[in-house]
């Protein structure tokens, strides 16, 4: 889905009053009710917000998509940003990579293209993807193990991980907020990945459209706390200006061909 600016708004307001009628979002952006309803349809599919009878809510902040649906969504888009983060990482570093789709697209772009990589990873489909390229060496963390996605988490994990000091830590996220606010549904999870944060040199967040304006439940940090964010869209005004005034450097995938 390709955001406008009056999906934006759209978002904005529902985030600031909870819950929005359709007849009011209407009026407030002089636009039909149709046109309303349909960009509601189209922020819902997005996962971004959620429609009731009359208006709309924001999306479930409390458990995510299956794994299965996520996977399907914007597969050219997240390969896209995953030949981005290829470009960026140099042969023979070393690099944590979390949970995620968006993640294991990056893990096949990496195999394809580059030779002696160190990995640490905490997700399983990570591990078997990078282990078939026998330049690599791949290490996946001890932990427990996620039935619905193959993710692991737990003390354990932490213990292996602040084992390490990596050249990059390439994380996904749930949701990033105007604020610049990171969000994921699974408190588990934001721990392994702020210790992935806290353990790499460089930090590279990826994330495509639909994650700006997300809701989640858990925070997980800041885009402070990241050197480079790759993406697939321009950011919401708010956000884009604020990682200029951070010094966030934005790279953005080139629109993809019709």
């Amino acid at each position: 889905m390709n955001r406008s600016p009056r999906h934006d708004r759209i978002l904005q307001l529902v985030r600031e009053n909870g819950f929005m009628p359709i007849e009011e979002l209407a009026r407030l952006l002089d636009v039909t009710p149709q046109t309303i309803r349909r960009d509601i349809n189209q922020l819902c599919e997005a996962n971004l917000l959620r429609r009731y009878h009359g208006g709309a809510a924001l999306g479930n902040s409390v458990e995510n998509e299956d794994y299965f649906a996520r996977k399907g969504k914007f597969q050219s888009e997240k390969a896209h940003i995953a030949d981005m983060i290829a470009e960026s990482i140099p042969d023979h570093a070393s690099l944590f990579m979390s949970i995620g789709t968006t993640i294991e697209a990056v893990a096949l772009a990496l195999t394809n293209t580059h030779k002696g990589l160190r990995v640490i990873t905490n997700n399983i489909h990570v591990a078997s993807i990078m282990s078939a390229n026998p330049d690599f060496t791949v290490m996946i963390t001890s932990g427990v193990v996620r039935a619905s996605d193959g993710g692991i988490t737990g003390v354990a994990t932490l213990d292996f991980i602040n084992q390490f000091k990596v050249d990059y830590a390439v994380l996904g996220v749930a949701g990033i907020e105007p604020d610049g606010s990171l969000l994921d549904f699974d408190y588990r999870e934001v721990r392994v990945a702020q210790a992935m944060m806290g353990n790499a040199r460089h930090r590279f967040l990826a994330a495509d459209h639909s994650k700006f304006g997300r809701n989640a439940l858990v925070r997980m940090g800041h885009v402070s706390e990241f050197n480079e964010l790759f993406t697939d869209a321009q950011p919401p005004e708010a956000l884009k200006k604020l990682l200029d005034e951070l010094g966030v450097r934005v790279h953005l995938a080139e629109p993809l061909p019709i």
